[in-house]
């Protein structure tokens, strides 16, 4: 399946970050996260958000799925789905940090990457450059 085919249908991205979310490990907050990310080849990086005590070391869902794409190769992408809620119900749209949000920064067009947050009715579609306007993009260290 290609890129430009999960696109025309975004649901199948959200079913796979729905997918996702239920693997999640969240004791301490109880608030599941699952991503699917989408590579401009058409592979799809599921992630879950994994808590742990201390809180610093927890890794959001998003950074999961970017960190298994990256470790396996894959440096461009096209989108992520996003959904999350309360004991892995979706309640709300749950976009993504600004952390997770700087990371994607460093491997997704800001114009032409889609964020897909489910809700509990549907999704919303963003771009990355709505999500972070001013950000810091890896073209900011290029040249002089």
């Amino acid at each position: 399946m290609t890129a430009q085919t999960v696109l025309q249908t975004p649901t199948l991205l959200i079913d796979r970050a729905k997918e996702a979310m239920q693997k999640a490990y969240a004791p301490y907050s109880h608030h599941y996260v699952g991503a699917a990310l989408l590579s401009e080849d058409g592979r799809i990086w599921t992630g879950c958000n994994i808590e742990n005590a201390a809180y610093s070391p927890s890794i959001c869902a998003e950074r999961t799925a970017i960190a298994k794409a990256v470790s396996e190769g894959a440096r461009s992408f096209a989108a992520i789905a996003i959904v999350g809620g309360r004991e892995g119900h979706i309640t709300g749209s749950f976009p993504p940090c600004g952390v997770c949000r700087q990371v994607m920064a460093e491997f997704c067009c800001p114009d032409t990457f889609l964020v897909f947050l489910g809700t509990p009715t549907g999704f919303e579609t963003h771009t990355l450059r709505e999500l972070l306007p001013s950000g810091f993009f890896p073209s900011a260290l290029q040249g002089d």
